[in-house]
């Protein structure tokens, strides 16, 4: 279960969800769009859309709510919805800013996600991580988003590393399975309760001791 390496050689971080508190103001627009359209909004709903781009969430949200070919348009109506939640600001997740730099201080780091740039930049920075990272890469940056490997196959050759060698933290079965194709190894923290995801190291939170140990001993070359 907890099989991280500590001669890992860069590490990847999903944002929304993972280190950003951005899965809340989703959830409400996500509702918000289920809702005028007729339908409740709950873990089934929930675990349809999380971790997709905002295209493929609209398309599923489509297909759902029986409105075949309203995909675009329900992505621009949650798109906006989106913005106007993350506007109000958006808190970093417990132990995500001493994972941040703990990491960092040791290899190289990166952002990962599948929010379009402006949503990625505009969580970051609510969330006082943006001067973190030197790298981030956005869906609308990369042919294949998630559930693809692109974006973290980018991350990896312009850090310069083999993903092999390297790390994805990831909260949801998207994310997973991006990094997964990729070749990292995973460390998952669920954004929904109750889920059984492929891991590596599987916690309930970022500020797990755990976690930090493993960080303070990045280019020892043992397991933990």
């Amino acid at each position: 279960m907890y099989s991280l390496p500590t001669n890992t050689e860069a590490v990847i971080f999903d944002c929304d969800g993972l280190l950003v508190n951005t899965e809340a103001c989703w959830t409400v627009a996500e509702a918000a769009v289920f809702a005028e359209h007729g339908h409740p909004f709950g873990p089934e709903q929930k675990a349809l859309v999380i971790g997709r781009t905002v295209e493929a969430a609209g398309d599923a949200m489509a297909q759902y709510l029986g409105r075949p070919g309203a995909g675009a348009e329900l992505a621009v109506e949650l798109l906006g919805r989106v913005r106007k939640e993350l506007f109000q600001g958006a808190a970093a997740l417990p132990g995500a800013a001493e994972l941040v730099r703990a990491c960092r201080a040791a290899v190289p780091i990166a952002v990962a996600s599948n929010s379009p740039r402006e949503l990625l930049d505009t969580a970051l920075w609510s969330a006082g991580l943006a001067d973190c990272f030197t790298h981030s890469f956005a869906a609308d940056e990369v042919r294949s988003p998630k559930p693809a490997p692109e974006l973290y196959l980018t991350a990896c050759e312009t850090l310069g590393v083999f993903p092999k060698r390297s790390v994805a933290f990831e909260d949801s079965a998207t994310g997973i399975a991006s990094a997964r194709a990729a070749g990292l190894y995973v460390a998952v923290v669920p954004s929904l309760p109750g889920v059984d995801l492929d891991h590596d190291w599987l916690g309930t939170s970022l500020a797990e001791p755990e976690l930090q140990d493993w960080a303070r001993q990045l280019g020892h070359g043992t397991v933990c």
